[in-house]
């Protein structure tokens, strides 16, 4: 697989993120015309329809995101474990979510100082912990 860095590692599930939601947000735009133009009663309905096939769509992304969010947050937890002493592993336990994510990409040997400069305020944004990692840890799994 080919290396990741902070530059690549976003990925696409190319059946959602260039089929799925493209043609749903094209039929909802076509039918927002259709039922602005003609105003029946059947135009609506089905525009009403397409519109929760959008809000479904989004619905499944973000239930799925949160799933992958939470085995992240544990997996990154039994690593604190083995790698911070029980300190840091505790403090880091309270950390938010997108800290904790960040770090997931931080390598086992420089985990604990960026840790360090989490709790110091050095680092807030999830966005400057990545770009703060020097030895990056890819994770291929998550979509």
């Amino acid at each position: 697989m080919k290396e990741q860095s902070y530059s690549n590692h976003t990925r696409f599930f190319p059946f959602l993120h260039f089929f799925v939601t493209p043609v749903t947000l094209i039929l909802l735009f076509v039918q927002a015309y259709r039922s602005l133009d003609s105003m029946a009663t059947t135009e609506l309905i089905i525009l009403l329809i397409v519109f929760l096939l959008v809000c479904s769509n989004i619905a499944a992304r973000l239930q799925a995101l949160k799933a992958q969010d939470r085995v992240i947050r544990l997996e990154e937890f039994l690593r604190y474990e083995k790698l911070l002493d029980d300190a840091q592993c505790s403090k880091a336990r309270q950390l938010p979510s997108s800290q904790v994510i960040a770090l997931r990409f931080a390598s086992d040997k420089e985990l604990p100082e960026l840790v360090d400069r989490v709790f110091s305020g050095e680092l807030v944004s999830g966005k400057q912990i990545k770009q703060a990692i020097k030895e990056w840890k890819a994770d291929h799994h998550r979509v």
